[in-house]
């Protein structure tokens, strides 16, 4: 199957990624948020980003693909949607609710994503067979992985069709099952909340944290700041999600975590989290 048409719901920092990919590929691509002013912004983070990749020595012309990109004021005919918008249930199965309505019968419904079961948001809809999850990680450009997650109802041909078009997007798909969290998350999530505990019981800062996390571990990134690029309230979210499917306390969110993000410091998109952002 050719996705030639790809509409993306949400405009935010995973949705403009989702869009950048996949205008890179050649494709057409519509993008819908219902927030004021969130493709304008999108679209000059796109121009950025993409600059940066012609400057490093990608082979990409940014006009080029940002002219594959249009605005869209509402949901609208599409080969696939792609739903990027805020992590909680009600709000996406109202979009796969309406976009049931407005894509053609044929049309694959996919989401972004990181925990909410897709058999819920399939079960919306009056294809699902066609509902499946897509699950990018951030930033979307620079990370190879797509989780495809498939609901029990998924059909093969389904299955298929997103497998190949994340790999036609230079990404490296990798299957799982519909269950909290998935994969990703529910290895990762239990790590960062671990982090903040420790932050919490007063074991460590935040930077010595990160550090022996980065260097003790091998990773790139510590969980602190991790969690600041993800999103506090992403990651409460996440986990809400995996305490309440597996039915496991374990998965409670550190109250820190919860404190962050009553006050409104949810990491790098408001400039302060477990950090300080310029």
């Amino acid at each position: 199957m050719r996705f030639e048409h790809v509409l993306v719901v949400g405009a935010g920092q995973m949705g403009g990624g989702i869009a950048q990919v996949v205008a890179t590929s050649g494709r057409r691509v519509s993008v819908y948020d219902a927030q004021e002013g969130a493709v304008e912004r999108s679209l000059e983070a796109m121009r950025k980003s993409l600059q940066r990749l012609a400057e490093k020595g990608a082979d990409v012309d940014p006009n080029e693909v940002l002219a594959r990109v249009e605005p869209s004021e509402g949901l609208l005919s599409a080969d696939l949607m792609v739903e990027a918008v805020v992590e909680e249930a009600a709000a996406k199965e109202a979009i796969f609710r309406e976009a049931d309505a407005v894509l053609p019968p044929d049309a694959i419904l996919a989401s972004n994503t990181s925990s909410i079961p897709i058999a819920s948001l399939a079960a919306v809809t009056e294809r699902p067979d066609k509902v499946i999850g897509m699950h990018f990680f951030n930033p979307v450009p620079v990370m190879a992985l797509v989780e495809v997650v498939s609901a029990p109802e998924t059909s093969e041909k389904t299955r298929t069709a997103i497998v190949e078009l994340a790999e036609e997007l230079g990404k490296t798909p990798a299957q799982a099952n519909d269950f909290p969290g998935f994969v990703s998350n529910r290895i990762l999530m239990p790590y960062v909340n671990e982090a903040v505990w420790a932050l919490h019981g007063g074991v460590a800062e935040p930077e010595a944290i990160d550090t022996i996390a980065k260097l003790g571990f091998n990773h790139p990134m510590g969980p602190l700041a991790l969690a600041d690029l993800i999103g506090l309230d992403t990651c409460v979210a996440i986990l809400e999600v995996l305490r309440d499917g597996l039915g496991d306390d374990r998965y409670e969110p550190c109250p820190l975590l919860r404190e962050h993000v009553a006050a409104g410091r949810l990491g790098r998109k408001t400039g302060e989290g477990f950090y300080r952002y310029g």
